[in-house]
């Protein structure tokens, strides 16, 4: 039977085991009152003064919590969460100590102690082991629902291969092809639900995120950084809501095209994920937010490949009539034979971790433009994916600055307008 410690939270009827690393007995009784005073559960709190009664408490009776002063004559804080995390990872420990520099109370945060409280604020010791019991809580629903996940996962690949064991068969046993059939029909709805419901879960906090955002926007008024925090939570909200609709088999909605800098869309990439972006102004009549997703997925998919973004930029070649947009990698480059299918949907090649959506929205996305997106061989090893954006028809009546004597087809990467302004004229 596993022990209610494990856990992480009491059961049904049962107290909240707190073990208080303290050697002064007053700080020990102070904490005691505002605990068993202010929390929602019956509390049983057992005291330990030095390092040896500590690590016999872990062992003969872990507890859901623990509290412990910073500085005690012959141990402290640190070590003891170090033991203790060793020992019970899962378990929250906050420190409660008379006094601590900001720098130090971050150190301990960064090491993983899950907050700190001043004595002379012990007001915020309840709230906080509140929200300290709630996050393990939430732990272990997410880690129940990951373990279903799991499981799901298994039974659907034992359906898949029991469809193929009855392919190698079916001249022989109809019937029982007919039943995998439907088994197989079941399989895809549940892939296609868990991808719904998993849609619908990440709303929730992309919403919070949100809101927090916004509160900090008021709060300590606006910057860079928090409008490129409300930008980026804006993109994987757009994401999650093309999921769900692809889910549906929908095709990806709300395009509001206007004009725009494609130039200054890219290096905003190109800033966000290091990557380096073409200078110059570049006007197309697109959205915004769809291209920069876009554009997001290719970069960030071609980082992933080759595992530095040193490896990856990005280049403007102007055609007659579009502009075309290259991300290029020095990668492993994808396989001819994989080439016709990289963008459909749920097909994910050797990519275990990825839904298999990402190019199949980007797609969507350029078409919806007018425009087009494959992939060809980068020269000296590597991939490139070309997006083709059609200009405004103004620039295709007056031809712009493009030479209308262009073969499309005749642009070389050395044609490419590079990160800084000039041709790039690599040899591989």
């Amino acid at each position: 039977m596993t022990h209610p410690a494990t856990q992480g939270v009491p059961g049904e009827g049962e107290a909240l085991r707190i073990l208080h690393l303290e050697d002064s007995e007053l700080d020990h009784e102070l904490v005691t009152m505002h605990v068993e005073t202010d929390l929602p559960w019956s509390v049983e709190i057992t005291r330990v003064e030095d390092e040896p009664g500590f690590l016999h408490a872990l062992s003969s009776a872990p507890p859901h919590l623990i509290l412990s002063d910073f500085a005690l004559p012959s141990y402290d804080g640190l070590s003891a969460y170090r033991a203790a995390h060793q020992r019970l990872p899962k378990v929250p420990f906050i420190i409660v100590t008379g006094a601590m520099g900001e720098e130090t109370a971050v150190d301990t945060l960064r090491e993983g102690v899950t907050d700190y409280i001043l004595k002379q604020r012990l007001e915020r010791l309840a709230p906080s082991i509140r929200r300290a019991i709630a996050e393990v809580e939430s732990r272990i629903r997410r880690e129940r629902a990951e373990q279903e996940i799991r499981q799901l996962n298994a039974s659907l690949q034992a359906r898949l291969e029991e469809v193929e064991r009855l392919r190698n068969t079916a001249e022989r046993q109809s019937q029982r092809l007919e039943i995998q059939a439907r088994q197989l029909e079941e399989a895809l709805n549940l892939q296609k639900t868990f991808l719904a419901e998993t849609s619908h879960e990440l709303r929730t906090p992309l919403t919070a995120l949100h809101g927090y955002l916004r509160r900090a926007e008021r709060e300590a008024g606006g910057s860079q950084t928090l409008l490129d925090a409300q930008r980026v939570a804006e993109n994987m909200t757009r994401l999650v809501n093309d999921l769900l609709q692809l889910s549906r088999g929908e095709l990806v909605q709300s395009i509001e095209m206007h004009f725009m800098n494609l130039g200054q869309l890219l290096r905003q990439v190109g800033r966000d994920y290091g990557v380096n972006a073409p200078d110059g102004v570049y006007e197309i009549v697109g959205d915004p937010g769809r291209l920069n997703q876009v554009f997001i997925n290719l970069v960030t998919n071609a980082i992933r490949v080759t595992g530095s973004p040193d490896k990856v930029w990005l280049e403007i070649v102007p055609r007659p009539g579009e502009l075309e947009v290259r991300v290029v990698d020095r990668g492993p480059g994808v396989p001819d034979a994989v080439k016709p299918r990289i963008f459909d949907k749920f097909y994910r090649g050797k990519e275990a971790g990825s839904a298999g959506l990402g190019l199949t929205i980007a797609q969507q996305v350029v078409t919806a433009h007018g425009g087009t997106i494959d992939v060809v061989d980068t020269p000296g090893g590597g991939a490139t994916f070309r997006v083709r954006l059609p200009l405004p028809e103004e620039d295709e009546e007056t031809g712009g600055d493009l030479e209308p004597s262009i073969d499309p087809d005749d642009v070389t990467p050395d044609d490419a307008v590079t990160a800084d302004g000039t041709a790039d004229a690599r040899t591989g």
